[in-house]
């Protein structure tokens, strides 16, 4: 599909377009057929080897498609037209997390919101899917302020090289701010950059900052793997110990000195929500 077409296997008619990257575009539709409004990700045909990437995007839109857990954004349908392979999504009109942020949010609000991602990550990390880009534009909210997440096998599509086993090569994918220091330079990536990525996302709400900027995305790559964390006490002194903990192990910058799996972070996480006092777990 090119940007101009209005319609897409002359089922899916374009009302707008939602946002757009370097290798695809989003566009908000209305499913003739079923009545309901969706999202449409149109990847741009860019790849040297049309054929092999169309072949490899089938087989990870089929597994995407089979996915199902109840925070995470579902995939409907996929198809190709005029080269340009596309993935149907839900619509969810709440927005993103990203617009939420800018200041400190409560952090049992913010626990609110990373338990349920972070439970949606345990679950494609079961069905042997490393996200690589978790940040809050692609943490998104129902009208009820349910989080989604969303994105979840883009990396498996974009790197067409790369198979659905349980760890490869980051490089090239995610964004700088929030990137694990292992990504930074092609080392190999497992479920702890994931988690990597959710504690920076998690920082960035209770402090109302990220932990490292710079003026280039080298420089805050390079400060993802050598600069000390600032506390987020530092920021919000009345921050829980066990919270800032959390958030100190999620970020630790050696991967074996993080919580080892989603499913503990998540615990530690739903720990921390039920105590009140957020005593260290």
């Amino acid at each position: 599909m090119s940007p101009s077409a209005d319609s897409i296997e002359n089922r899916y008619q374009i009302l707008e377009q939602l946002g757009e990257g370097s290798m695809a575009t989003v566009y908000k539709a209305f499913d003739t057929r079923l009545e309901r409004y969706v999202a449409i990700k149109v990847f741009l045909p860019l790849w040297r080897d049309a054929n092999r990437f169309l072949k490899h995007f089938e087989q990870v839109a089929k597994t995407l498609a089979g996915l199902s857990d109840p925070n995470l954004v579902k995939v409907l349908d996929y198809g190709e037209q005029e080269g340009s392979p596309h993935l149907i999504t839900e619509y969810l009109p709440g927005g993103t997390l990203k617009r939420r942020l800018g200041k400190p949010i409560p952090w049992q609000e913010a626990l609110s919101i990373i338990i349920p991602i972070a439970g949606a990550l345990a679950y494609i990390h079961e069905n042997k899917i490393i996200h690589r880009d978790v940040k809050p534009s692609n943490i998104l909210m129902t009208d009820s302020g349910e989080p989604m997440l969303s994105d979840s096998g883009i990396a498996e599509i974009m790197e067409a090289e790369e198979t659905l086993d349980s760890s490869s090569t980051g490089i090239g994918f995610g964004m700088p701010a929030y990137m694990s220091p292992e990504q930074t330079f092609g080392k190999r990536v497992d479920i702890r950059s994931d988690i990597y990525s959710l504690g920076v996302v998690f920082y960035e709400m209770v402090t109302g900052r990220k932990p490292f900027e710079a003026d280039t995305p080298m420089a805050t790559l390079m400060k993802h793997m050598a600069s000390p964390l600032p506390e987020p006490t530092q920021f919000i002194s009345a921050l829980p110990n066990g919270v800032e903990k959390a958030i100190l192990r999620a970020l630790a910058k050696r991967p074996e000195d993080r919580f080892q799996d989603m499913h503990r972070f998540e615990a530690v996480l739903r720990h921390l929500l039920d105590d009140k006092l957020a005593a260290v777990p």
